[in-house]
């Protein structure tokens, strides 16, 4: 039995179940997110739906047009190269949607009687998207006195905003003016340290040529205008993470190596995906946590009272979005970078039918949390969130991650060692 994707069909065919309840909404990411009179009132409203074991619930690439929870049962799923995976109720999975993106990325056929629970596409978008920049506090953590000392401070519009590096600022300028390429090599060379690492990139596993780059200007010509923008920014940026701060320090020194690794896989990724130009994504990973440093410079010069690392931990998932937009737009990235800032931590953000920089960053962001042992908050499926649907360049499914992972180590290992020396 096969029902279609259109909500009325599939309305008419299911067969009405028992009421949702506030509890099953308080489970459930990012429902859990709405207001407590909204959960309340949905649930008064919207009932569950009772479908059969052995319906075919939905097939790849057609058109989605709600998100679905499983309550009850298990579901199979089969991606584009025909590997299969399953989905039990009450599993860490079970608490995301098995799909939410514009288009379904597998075929889920129901391996048990199953009750689901379906949510309209917008309340997700408006659930989730950061639609502006306003330092908010969740009740939560209303008794996080740094979070709130900081909120203060960012309000009254005193936050310090690291400086760009200047040979980055000089760069920009340079390409914005269409300059020539000698130009371009000359305030490359300005700064030594940046002029051979621009070369070591043009060398590293990340680019396939055969011979190698000898210089800076055999560098530029290999890797492109645009393209040595964003890496002169990107080699340039670990000059912001630092601090005399001995605590915030290693702090800053752990961002710049997430930030690193998410960045390689946003290369890796955007390279793969051939619509995203690979450069951009990497400065994308490197940019998208920014937002983190004002906050612990702000927390270095605290007195220690100040300086819990519960607190600061509980923080700085909070104010890394909203500051690093602010950190952005000082200096002057496009927007596509700034909403990478705002909406990365985002699963379900969902700007457009093409993939976007932001896309590849979640996608990312996702791979590096895949396998993580310590991580204690549930992870969504990759098939489920919206970005994969328009990735084109590989099938993506929990077999896929670990392969790209596995296939992808030596590169990433070896820009490890280019950004960290």
């Amino acid at each position: 039995m096969a029902f279609p994707g259109k909500f009325s069909k599939w309305h008419n065919l299911a067969d009405k179940g028992a009421k949702v309840s506030p509890q099953i909404l308080e489970q459930l990411f990012p429902v859990r997110n709405l207001s407590e009179e909204v959960r309340l009132s949905f649930a008064e409203e919207n009932h569950m739906e009772s479908i059969p074991a052995g319906a075919t619930l939905f097939t790849i690439d057609t058109p989605t047009d709600s998100a679905i929870y499983l309550i009850k049962g298990s579901i199979n799923f089969t991606d584009q190269n025909g590997r299969s995976y399953s989905i039990e109720a009450g599993s860490p999975k079970a608490k995301f949607p098995i799909c939410s993106g514009n288009k379904h990325t597998t075929t889920a056929v129901t391996e048990t009687e199953v009750s689901l629970l379906r949510v309209s596409l917008s309340i997700m978008s408006s659930c989730n998207r950061n639609q502006h920049q306003a330092l908010e506090i969740p009740p939560k953590l209303s008794d996080n006195r740094l979070l709130a000392l900081f909120a203060d401070h960012y309000l009254n519009h005193e936050l310090e905003i690291p400086s760009l590096p200047e040979v980055a600022i000089q760069i920009r300028k340079a390409i914005q003016a269409d300059v020539n390429l000698d130009e371009i090599v000359k305030i490359v060379n300005l700064d030594p340290v940046i002029s051979a690492k621009l070369v070591e990139v043009a060398n590293c596993p990340l680019y396939i040529a055969q011979a190698p780059a000898k210089n800076c200007m055999d560098a530029i010509k290999r890797i492109g205008l645009n393209a040595t923008r964003s890496m002169v920014v990107s080699l340039s940026l670990k000059q912001v993470f630092k601090s005399r701060s001995q605590p915030i320090k290693l702090r800053l020194e752990e961002l710049w190596k997430k930030s690193l690794y998410l960045s390689t896989l946003c290369h890796i990724l955007a390279k793969a995906g051939k619509e995203i130009n690979p450069e951009d994504a990497l400065l994308a990973g490197l940019v998208s946590d920014i937002g983190g440093i004002p906050f612990l410079n702000f927390v270095a010069n605290l007195p220690n009272e100040f300086t819990k690392d519960k607190e600061i931990s509980e923080a700085l998932p909070i104010v890394t979005p909203v500051v690093g937009t602010t950190v952005l737009k000082e200096w002057q990235f496009a927007p596509e970078f700034i909403d990478v800032s705002l909406n990365s931590h985002n699963w379900y953000q969902n700007s457009g039918d093409n993939l976007s920089l932001t896309d590849i960053v979640v996608l990312s962001r996702l791979h590096t949390l895949i396998g993580n042992r310590a991580l204690h908050d549930p992870l969504p499926a990759i098939t489920s969130i919206p970005a994969a649907g328009k990735f084109k360049g590989i099938a993506l499914s929990p077999e896929n991650t670990l392969a790209i992972l596995h296939d992808a180590k030596s590169k990433i290992h070896s820009a490890l060692r280019l950004f960290l020396t």
